[in-house]
């Protein structure tokens, strides 16, 4: 087995105390503790605490947009961007705290639309893109603006999530899946050419 690095054993830890409590858990003391270092060997690594919350959210964009990519394998577009639709929705429920993070927290990190993402700074929203922008070059999709679309899609699905988590759906988690995935159907079904 592979011993890890100093920094990697950093990053294990501060990935556990950010899954299990949030961010805000994530302190240089706690994650000192944890790795069996003092506070200020943390800093050889990070230059401070905002470094190491930007390393974990980009690592966790990285996972995500493998995990995408792995289910998106599908020729057919429409097939790619339904693959497309439950990763998010698992992502949000399996790690709350990493995707209020991602997504829901103000961040001066944070990416912004529209010109970050038409730099193809966003490794997940770029696996939906790519979807889009084959599916309008293949004439499945209504010709429009791929980065305006993608965001739609994006949006739509966030929204329902955001709603969900904050209590306003009487559903269960089965009932809530069900209607999410018939929702973004629809939604595709609407930007069909």
């Amino acid at each position: 087995m592979t011993r890890l690095t100093t920094p990697e054993k950093i990053l294990k830890a501060a990935h556990a105390l950010f899954e299990r409590e949030g961010a805000d858990a994530v302190t240089m003391r706690r994650v000192a503790d944890a790795v069996g270092i003092t506070p200020m060997a943390i800093y050889r690594h990070f230059p401070n605490r905002d470094a190491l919350l930007k390393k974990l959210s980009d690592d966790s964009f990285q996972s995500v947009a493998h995990e995408w990519k792995s289910r998106a394998r599908s020729r057919d577009v429409l097939k790619r961007l339904n693959a497309l639709m439950e990763p998010y929705l698992d992502y949000a429920l399996t790690h709350p705290h990493l995707f209020d993070h991602a997504f829901s927290v103000r961040r001066d990190d944070a990416r912004r639309y529209p010109e970050d993402f038409h730099a193809r700074l966003s490794p997940t929203f770029n696996v939906a893109l790519d979807a889009v922008i084959e599916g309008m070059a293949q004439g499945l999709l209504k010709q429009d603006d791929p980065h305006d679309v993608t965001m739609t899609i994006w949006a739509h699905q966030h929204g329902l999530i955001a709603l969900y988590r904050a209590g306003r759906f009487s559903y269960d988690e089965a009932q809530f899946r069900a209607f999410y995935l018939q929702s973004l159907r629809r939604l595709l079904d609407g930007i069909k050419a």
